[in-house]
């Protein structure tokens, strides 16, 4: 994880999650970021979250890290050198009340433990990804099912976004938005990352 560098996040990248949360649709890529301390890879171990701030909520997303630094006009196949399947945690209550505030989100979306990610496999290709689909198992069942060609922004307008915005080079990743399901995550929830029906990570959740 020590090669990872900034942490980008999308928010509203689907139209069913939009809507399910009764959020309007963006007409531009939301961005947010988590600090690195949030960052942890799910290799079977029991995480650790916060179980006195309300809700803790799960939203699976695909997860990509960029290998090279960016450069206008670069190619989502040029700049893009993996891939993995992971978690955009979420302080529901906490971020609500932040929202009602108009104040930033990083107390609910930057706690430790809060980006999750399974392992990273080599990207495949922009057009190849659109042909898999991502599934984050909860307890076993699928709680969420995402692909590429759902997303309101596709990759290419997400790394050209952050590029022109913010910079983006080499480590680092972008969770890239989630799809319909997101919920609250109970004491002792197991959870597996799926791409194109193999596993990528799993871990437990112990709310403390």
């Amino acid at each position: 994880m020590n090669d990872i560098h900034n942490i980008y996040c999308v928010g509203r990248n689907y139209v069913a999650h939009a809507k399910e949360l009764n959020n309007d649709v963006p007409t531009s890529p939301l961005l947010f970021s988590k600090p690195n301390r949030s960052l942890v890879k799910a290799d079977g171990q029991e995480l650790m979250l916060p179980g006195d701030k309300g809700e803790v909520h799960y939203e699976a997303e695909l997860v990509i890290r960029l290998g090279k630094n960016y450069e206008q006009g670069i190619k989502v196949d040029d700049i893009v050198d993996s891939m993995a399947v992971g978690l955009d945690l979420t302080l529901r209550d906490v971020q609500s009340e932040l929202k009602k505030k108009g104040h930033p989100w990083l107390l609910a979306k930057g706690f430790p433990n809060a980006a999750v990610i399974g392992g990273f496999i080599p990207f495949p290709g922009e057009k190849e990804c659109k042909e898999s689909d991502f599934v984050l198992l909860k307890n076993g069942e699928q709680a969420q099912r995402g692909n590429t060609k759902q997303m309101i922004f596709d990759l290419q307008t997400l790394i050209d976004y952050c590029g022109m915005h913010l910079g983006a080079g080499e480590g680092d990743i972008i969770f890239t938005g989630t799809p319909q399901g997101v919920g609250p995550i109970s004491n002792g929830d197991h959870m597996e990352f799926l791409w194109d029906g193999t596993s990528l990570g799993h871990c437990t959740f112990k709310l403390g």
